[in-house]
């Protein structure tokens, strides 16, 4: 707005300038007042003008005062005097990550923390988080546009490296991980809240231990899964030991029971039977050798 009402203050200059003096292009000089009058009639309209994109928000300030209201997404009128700053409300996030060019800052950003047993354990995280739209003047009031260095990182990491000491590395690692997130997540949530910030979901995406106690936590699940293979071997044997058992069981009561359930009659009728449907077949000869002797089948087969 300023530059346009300069500019045009500047040719409206320049065509009395002209109007007075004898020179070729002084006819000209009603034609450069018209246009200054034009660019600065177009720097006013600007300056009375105000769109704010969707998601964002506009905090007003006049000579230095910061007034609470709020100018929401549209096109509004404003007074060409007030300076309007804009603030995003949609969601943001910040991460702090120890693998190069991955996290907000460049490096090794992570979060170092001591645990419970005095090990270092290193923290990748992500914050998603966004502005209040109401809280925006008191944001620009209190802290200025560069919230996200001034409470969003130093607030994170503080309260994560607060609460890590109440937990050992290996169970920040695996058992106690969750536990970990919702405590943090809590703290944070109610510091972010008093600044005019609404913390949407804290994402611990990795958690890096020492060496030696990665390779003690290694050496322990492999120990681990050895024995659940040992055990279903055994298991297996144990099962297969039954099986045999009921088996042999069952044969065991077979033969006692033919042994003591045929007699020779039996026998002797269930002999005959098989006789006579071999002596029935096509392809079979029976001789008779004598008496009380079997008869012999002879088969062209």
């Amino acid at each position: 707005m300023i530059l346009s009402i300069i500019i045009g203050v500047i040719l409206i200059i320049i065509s009395v300038t002209l109007k007075n003096n004898v020179n070729p292009i002084s006819k000209y000089a009603n034609l450069f007042r018209i246009f200054g009058f034009v660019v600065i009639l177009i720097g006013l309209l600007s300056s009375v003008f105000k769109q704010i994109d969707a998601g964002k928000v506009g905090v007003k300030s006049l000579y230095g005062h910061v007034q609470p209201e709020i100018l929401e997404s549209g096109l509004h009128v404003v007074n060409p005097l007030i300076d309007i700053t804009i603030f995003d409300t949609q969601t943001q996030n910040y991460t702090m990550s120890a693998i190069h060019d991955e996290g907000a800052k460049a490096g090794d950003d992570a979060i170092r923390v001591l645990s419970n047993d005095g090990l270092e354990v290193v923290i990748d995280l992500t914050v998603l988080y966004r502005v209040i739209p109401t809280e925006a003047p008191k944001i620009f009031k209190g802290i200025g546009v560069d919230y996200t260095d001034k409470i969003v990182r130093p607030v994170t990491r503080t309260r994560i490296r607060d609460n890590a000491v109440y937990y050992d590395a290996v169970a920040l690692y695996s058992t106690k991980r969750n536990e970990f997130q919702q405590r943090i997540f809590k703290s944070i949530e109610d510091d972010f809240k008093k600044r005019g910030l609404i913390l949407e979901q804290l994402l611990i995406r990795n958690i890096n231990l020492p060496t030696s106690v990665k390779a003690s936590i290694e050496s322990k699940i492999n120990a681990e899964q050895d024995a659940q293979k040992m055990t279903f071997v055994l298991q297996k044997e144990k099962q297969e030991a039954e099986r045999k058992r009921v088996e042999a069981q069952g044969i065991a009561d077979y033969q006692r029971i033919i042994s003591t359930g045929l007699t020779d009659k039996q026998l002797q009728y269930e002999q005959i039977k098989a006789q006579k449907e071999i002596a029935t077949s096509a392809n079979a000869k029976v001789i008779f050798m004598g008496k009380g002797s079997a008869p012999v089948i002879l088969s062209d087969k």
